[in-house]
């Protein structure tokens, strides 16, 4: 069974969290990629946010950020943001808490390289693995933002148009969406995402900034 949307007791547990995009008059939903950036898939996925007039954050892996800078720095030159999501992709639930810690302001450090003194500091943690200590830790410097639905793309046991089809149905506005723009999402992260842009922009959907 695929989990689009992690249990309401995550809301408790995360007191200040991000779950939901800012609401507005018009029917709204806030895109969120996950895992990047890399050359194969980062960059297409621009081009689909820009056809589309669409914004989007991107939770950047620090290790990818070091490796391939120049496609950090078009996701910024392209208008979109950046987010934290560790170093190493480390889960909250099995990692020390000053390792945790640590790779967090690692990713951090390699993402203040690039940008602005003073721009906003997103953190996703991997899996969206957390323990409330990490949560209170991290919550004074950085906007931590957790998701209301998962598109699951990264399954690759998930036909693309059922993927489709199941993010299209679970869509609701102020909708904090999750796609991850990784090798491992490829199949289905390219056939959904068009087409969840198109069908959403038929329905009178904007795609907003978080």
């Amino acid at each position: 069974m695929r989990l689009h949307r992690l249990p309401d007791v995550m809301h408790r547990w995360l007191p200040g969290a991000v779950w939901q995009g800012p609401a507005a008059a018009q029917p709204t939903v806030y895109l969120t990629f996950d895992d990047g950036p890399i050359p194969e898939e980062t960059p297409w996925v621009l081009e689909q946010l820009a056809r589309f007039d669409a914004k989007g954050l991107f939770f950047c892996v620090g290790d990818n950020v070091e490796r391939y800078p120049e496609v950090a720095r078009q996701v910024l030159q392209a208008g979109q943001q950046l987010g934290n999501h560790t170093h190493h992709h480390r889960s909250g639930w099995s990692t020390p808490a000053a390792e945790y810690l640590q790779n967090v302001a690692r990713c951090q450090q390699a993402l203040d390289a690039l940008q602005p003194p003073g721009a906003p500091r997103f953190f996703r943690p991997p899996y969206g693995r957390i323990t409330p200590r990490l949560h209170r830790a991290l919550h004074p410097d950085y906007q931590v933002i957790m998701w209301d639905l998962l598109t699951c793309d990264y399954d690759r046991a998930y036909a693309p148009d059922r993927c489709l089809r199941d993010a299209l149905r679970f869509t609701r506005p102020g909708a904090v969406v999750v796609f991850h723009d990784s090798l491992k999402a490829s199949p289905n992260l390219r056939y959904v995402l068009p087409r969840y842009l198109e069908a959403l922009r038929e329905q009178g959907y904007r795609f907003g900034a978080l």
